[in-house]
């Protein structure tokens, strides 16, 4: 079997910011440089859903300060709130960041709306074949800085989850009634932090076989990736690390039981681990030959 073949599922990782190809010819790999900052910044732009470099043109450069702009609460009826939506294809968790550049007329409209407002407005997934989901992650606008021809870059922070329960409208932008989503209490918090530190070992393997399949192996992996974060953020935090597999991050968005969420998020770690321990013993075959 064909080594990329058998190391391909570390695509499941962020994409590293080092060009070094890696050894499986696959496109993501997990990078420690992704967990600075508490894990929350990711290393590029998102165009519209796409991925790309975001170019630096003449800008001109904007601050989004309270003082400057009318601080409105979402309107809210019937214990349910309205919500400007930007589909992208790509999920947004609560605490993890996120940068974009907004070019197209409609959400250009929008920006223009939210910077009077409150910042906020709702990041979710969309996709050929699913269309647009029904859960998602209100992004609240932390720093953005606008173009001279008119569009936007944004780095968005994200906060509460929202399950849509009918658009208000469709045109220019979609705007819809949501009603906000938290993860039920659990009986057993000791169970719970059990599972979180399983979690963060397992996380903790994976960075270290993914360094060294990358030539990083004299990297230093984290000593503590939870960070003082509680079972529920952290949950959060290990499924933000999930970019290539946009769709069981939903999943993972979706659920609303933080017990269960750390169980799946195990159990892909685990098979994770699986793939790099081949991939990295194939490796060595091929190194032991030279």
């Amino acid at each position: 079997m064909a080594l990329g073949q058998i190391a391909r599922p570390l695509n499941v990782w962020s994409h590293s910011s080092s060009k070094r190809p890696l050894p499986c010819n696959s496109r993501y790999c997990f990078s420690i440089s992704n967990l600075d900052a508490g894990g929350q910044f990711l290393r590029k732009t998102h165009i519209m859903g796409i991925s790309r470099k975001g170019k630096r043109l003449g800008t001109n450069r904007t601050k989004c300060l309270s003082s400057q702009r009318e601080r409105i609460e979402p309107v809210e009826s019937n214990g349910l709130v309205e919500l400007p939506l930007f589909p992208l294809q790509l999920v947004l968790f609560p605490g993890a960041s996120l940068s974009l550049q907004i070019f197209e007329y409609r959400y250009r409209m929008m920006m223009h709306t939210l910077l009077q407002t409150d910042l906020r407005f709702g990041v979710i997934y969309t996709d050929q074949v699913s269309g647009v989901v029904e859960v998602g992650c209100v992004g609240e606008v932390v720093k953005h800085e606008k173009l001279l021809d008119g569009r936007f870059f944004l780095i968005c922070k994200g906060q509460e989850r929202f399950r849509v329960i009918r658009y208000v409208r469709t045109k220019p932008y979609l705007v819809a009634e949501v009603q906000w989503l938290e993860d039920k209490p659990s009986n057993g918090q000791e169970d719970l932090e059990n599972l979180a530190n399983a979690v963060e070992a397992q996380m903790k393997d994976v960075i270290r076989l993914s360094n060294r399949l990358t030539g990083n192996a004299n990297k230093e992996s984290p000593e503590d990736l939870r960070n003082g974060l509680f079972p529920t953020p952290f949950s959060f935090f290990i499924g933000s690390k999930f970019e290539g597999k946009p769709r069981e991050q939903q999943a993972l968005l979706e659920l609303e039981d933080t017990s269960m969420r750390l169980k799946r998020e195990k159990e892909t770690l685990r098979k994770t681990l699986n793939y790099l321990t081949a991939a990295s013993a194939v490796k060595d075959v091929f190194a032991s030959s030279d």
